[in-house]
């Protein structure tokens, strides 16, 4: 199925120069559409140098909406990220009525600037009452405007934060763009320190790699839990899983690839930097990556990325399911970010570099990060806390729910030399090296080998943050992760700002800080079970379900953190936390009812029947003289099972129902972790072994070979 002409056109035929980013106001589109006064002093409020005015927005909005109507838009929209971990928008025409029946086209600065949805039923945690309705979006001058093109029309797209009547932050881009502006403080004051006079200003960068699945729409809508939950509450493997290992990398069928390249002409088109695409692990399963963009710019395109994955999968007749675990048994879904920081004159901090000078700056850098990980490790791992990937941590494809960072062989034993206060070390190509207290010798462009096992892995001038889901925005891990570096950043710029000997201030930095939080450090293999016992053993957490993680944001040690750095308050933090918690309970809420819905309704009646018919045809084998008991031991033994079924579906229920009771939000997230979803387990055990022995053509849902294989 190709896609629809109303949504592709002829675009497959414009030059790729041409149409890269031709539905997104960029700074280039600004450039060419405003005064060049006005363009600087936006470019200026986006470099944090000044604050937006009213008269200068009023220029811009005037260049953006002629340009979205030159394009066919008729509304426009304030675009933003909710705490339900998706976006939100509210549109409104272009049009004012003039009174004598014809209208003008209006948008004026105060209409960019400032949008008013209805704040009352988005979670906020109890920071607001629900008779409460005002809320704010603010325009974030750090993303580009975009339009979504669609059957229905287009729609003008302003990314935006999202605040309360009070100042609140209702959403995940008002604390990610205040942590970047709190890790830039602080990166400049090391850099200072260093004796960097030119950099200004710091930022953030993000790479994330999408991964998700692709079934037949067909199969899709046969399946409740799927449409209902993301992912399937039952459902037996296959005789083939993904043992062959033939799936990764392999040539991509011609069908998704068909899907791949609609998707990159999606993308492309609102100016997303498409890159990569391969087969993953899994069957069926697939990734997609970006080339890196500043963190603001990337939390917004990777939500447009899993938005379109929906839409055009549906064009071709297909699915995306981006849940973190759809199907038991094989490689769940995750989203790896990656992470790194740079300036605004082009220099990255995480880069080894070829010179002392910037050898000693990455060695700084990346000793922060050590720290940083390390004493924030249960921060980092609630970032990445929720229902869905508490069934990927910690299985055979996935991190585990401890935190560690990769360095690989030849860096880990630069910095242990550093350490011990030693003159050398071996390169990646086994030459011996010669290292300065406080300096880095040229390094070969690949300092150290990948690891796949790792939740957190240098590879080579960024960190890849493996532990995020791939249903997740990307916006709260990387706040934590910048309000983290920040911290420890300001603790070394407090050091380096009053050393009157700078070098010997970075050894001693470095020497101190990596022998302290080196723990942190493992290059082995992260899915072996000896890593268990041996980061026990290091004194590493190892926090495994979702609201256990969630509970550090209500630490005090947390909280002052983030209001150290001005990015979450008190009250923001217990909101977020209430918010998660109770999202967690209602997912897996929803996924013990469709369990018992399925089992019941529509299981249980097939396979009683399915039994009894069995159980006639061996009557009347019998009735004739026909020795055959092949029969009556299915029948006897499918009925077995339904009464398992039976026994654990009530079971099911009645820890169910005892979770509903809870009035605490974390007891009754932990009686859902503890008691529902074992229960859960149980009954899809049982489901499980009754589809094998069930015959084909009586299961009443599409199975995994359907699901995995045909496509």
């Amino acid at each position: 199925m190709s896609c629809d002409d109303d949504c592709c056109g002829d675009e497959f035929d414009t030059p790729l120069t041409e149409l890269y980013g031709s539905n997104a106001f960029s700074n280039a589109v600004m450039r060419d559409r405003v005064p060049r006064n006005i363009y600087r002093e936006v470019v200026a409020v986006q470099n944090g140098e000044k604050e937006l005015t009213l008269e200068v927005a009023d220029v811009v909005a005037l260049a953006m909406r002629d340009w979205a109507v030159e394009k066919g838009a008729t509304h426009y929209t304030h675009w933003f990220h909710p705490l339900t971990g998706l976006t939100a928008e509210k549109h409104d025409a272009f049009i004012a009525p003039t009174g004598d029946g014809n209208i003008l086209l209006e948008f004026s600065g105060k209409e960019l600037i400032k949008g008013e949805p209805d704040a009352s039923s988005f979670p906020s945690g109890g920071l607001r009452a629900t008779f409460e309705a005002r809320g704010y979006t603010a325009w974030d001058v750090t993303s580009p405007a975009f339009l979504k093109q669609d059957k229905t029309g287009v729609t003008l797209c302003i990314p935006t934060a999202f605040i309360s009547y009070y100042g609140h932050a209702l959403d995940k881009k008002v604390p990610l763009l205040k942590s970047i502006d709190a890790l830039s403080k602080q990166a400049i004051r090391v850099l200072r320190a260093l004796g960097n006079e030119t950099s200004k200003r710091a930022f953030t960068t993000v790479g994330p790699e999408q991964e998700y699945f692709l079934v037949e729409k067909e199969y899709y809508d046969q399946r409740p839990d799927l449409i209902l939950t993301g992912r399937t509450v039952f459902g037996a493997l296959p005789a083939k899983g993904q043992e062959m290992e033939d799936h990764y990398f392999g040539a991509i069928k011609e069908r998704v690839a068909s899907f791949m390249r609609e998707l990159n002409h999606e993308l492309w088109k609102v100016g997303i930097p498409a890159k990569t695409q391969h087969n993953e692990v899994a069957p069926n399963q697939f990734e997609i990556a970006p080339i890196y963009a500043s963190s603001s710019a990337a939390v917004d395109a990777n939500q447009l990325v899993m938005e379109s994955l929906h839409s055009v999968a549906r064009r071709h007749g297909m699915e995306a399911l981006i849940h973190e675990k759809p199907f038991a048994g094989v490689n769940g879904s995750g989203k790896h970010n990656n992470w790194s920081v740079a300036t605004d004159d082009g220099i990255n901090l995480f880069e080894p570099g070829e010179n002392p000078e910037s050898n000693a700056r990455f060695l700084l850098f990346a000793t922060a990060v050590i720290e940083a990980v390390d004493r924030y490790a249960l921060l980092i791992r609630s970032s990445t806390a929720t229902a869905a990937n508490e069934f990927r941590l910690g299985a055979n494809e996935a991190p585990p729910a401890i935190v560690s960072v990769f360095f690989g062989g030849p860096l880990t034993e630069i910095f242990d030399n550093i350490a011990e206060g030693k003159a050398g070390g071996k390169s990646a190509n086994g030459d011996r090296i010669k290292i300065g207290v406080t300096s880095l010798p040229s390094l070969p462009k690949d300092v150290s080998d990948r690891n796949r096992t790792s939740p957190f892995a240098f590879t080579g001038n960024k960190f890849e943050f493996r532990m995020v889901g791939s249903s997740q925005s990307i916006a709260t891990p990387n706040t934590y992760l910048n309000v983290a570096l920040a911290q420890v950043l300001a603790e070394y710029a407090d050091k380096l700002e009053k050393s009157s000997n700078v070098n010997e201030a970075i050894q001693t930095i470095i020497k101190e800080s990596y022998k302290a939080h080196k723990k942190v450090i493992f290059n082995g293999n992260g899915y072996a079970d000896e890593w268990v016992y041996e980061a026990e053993r290091r004194g590493l957490p190892n926090v495994k379900s979702a609201p256990d993680a969630l509970q550090v944001l209500t630490r005090s040690e947390t909280v002052s953190l983030f209001e150290t750095h001005g990015v979450l308050t008190k009250e923001e933090l217990e909101s977020r936390y209430h918010i998660y918690l109770e999202k967690y309970s209602k997912q897996v809420n929803i996924e013990a009812g469709v369990t018992i819905d399925l089992a019941r309704r529509y299981i249980f009646p097939v396979v009683t029947s399915y039994a009894a018919s069995l159980a006639g045809e061996a009557s009347a084998l019998a009735s004739i003289g026909a020795n055959n008991t092949a029969p009556s031991k299915r029948a006897k033994k499918i009925a077995d099972l339904s009464n398992e079924l039976y026994d654990e579906a009530a079971k099911l229920e009645t820890v169910l129902a005892e979770a509903q009771g809870i009035e605490d939000p974390f007891a009754q997230a932990k009686s859902y972790s503890e008691k529902v979803k074992p229960a859960m387990e149980a009954v899809r055990s049982k489901v499980d072994a009754l589809e094998k022995l069930a015959a084909k053509d009586v299961w009443p849902f599409p199975g995994y070979e359907e699901l995995l294989f045909k496509l």
